[in-house]
């Protein structure tokens, strides 16, 4: 098996646990619970009361982001926006609320319980303007230039193929239109147990990317005006957090890694084409 499915399984199946956990009047932990062992300080006082009051419980609970990107993407009415690996549907649900009536939300996610719960979650909300698409975010189910906005809350961190997520991205965005995500980056090197931990992939640490390259990859894809905006820097004590129970030595590698992983909202744009003017337009 490739690397790049070892992966896919195992997201797979940690997601899927967490839907049913949630399902079955649990919570999927992080988000929900924090304080609760095996929870992770990412993903952890992310949305405020407002916004979780106006969505059904089993969505808050099942949030997995490290950020809140519906809060920081400038979404308008009309617009239609995917969310890239939407869960339990919590991102989409607040993007519909923002695009009203006369636009549109997609979530997008490859695990089967997870997508039962947004549904039921959109089911709960009565929001009609919401459509819940099965599928890969690195195989987006959408045509070319039908999306204004592409969000995402550390979902692509798990992507091991995230060029072609941001090929996918692009295609699938209109021209102006905006690529909006919450992700977790790393600043410096990161020790070699962090990265060949699987477990910490589905966390989001292993997967993320160093900043530079983030805005490289974008930049190959074919985005302009890119920029990395730190939201939160993680501490040696919440790396003990991640860590434990994975059989690293926390307090030999804690300290490598101190201030070096961030979740940052991380934005870009689809530029229109450039109008030519001159006689090379035509040969």
């Amino acid at each position: 098996m490739e690397i790049k499915d070892e992966i896919k399984d195992v997201v797979k199946e940690k997601y899927g646990q967490a839907a049913l956990r949630v399902a079955t009047g649990g919570s999927s932990c992080c988000g929900a619970a924090p304080a609760l062992a095996g929870c992770d300080p990412i993903t952890s006082n992310l949305y405020d009361a407002g916004q979780t009051a106006v969505l059904p419980d089993d969505a808050v609970k099942a949030s997995l982001g490290c950020g809140n990107p519906t809060a920081l993407a400038s979404l308008k009415p009309g617009e239609i926006v995917l969310d890239l690996g939407s869960g339990g549907g919590i991102d989409v649900l607040l993007s519909a609320r923002r695009v009203g009536p006369n636009g549109k939300a997609y979530g997008l996610d490859m695990t089967d319980e997870m997508l039962a719960l947004a549904r039921e979650n959109q089911r709960q909300s009565g929001l009609e303007n919401v459509e819940f698409l099965k599928g890969e975010i690195e195989n987006i189910p959408l045509p070319d230039n039908s999306v204004d906005v592409i969000i995402s809350n550390c979902v692509i961190n798990l992507s091991a193929d995230k060029p072609r997520v941001f090929r996918e991205a692009y295609r699938v965005l209109k021209p102006g239109g905006r690529f909006a995500v919450s992700d977790v980056v790393v600043r410096g090197k990161v020790p070699d147990e962090v990265r060949r931990s699987m477990e910490l992939w589905v966390g989001c640490i292993a997967g993320a990317l160093q900043e530079y390259e983030y805005a490289a990859k974008l930049a190959k894809a074919g985005f302009d005006e890119i920029d990395v905006e730190p939201t939160r820097v993680y501490s040696i004590e919440d790396a003990r957090q991640f860590l434990v129970g994975e059989g690293i030595d926390v307090d030999a590698i804690a300290p490598e890694i101190d201030g070096k992983f961030i979740s940052a909202f991380v934005r870009a744009v689809k530029l229109p084409p450039k109008e030519c003017c001159g006689p090379a337009c035509c040969s």
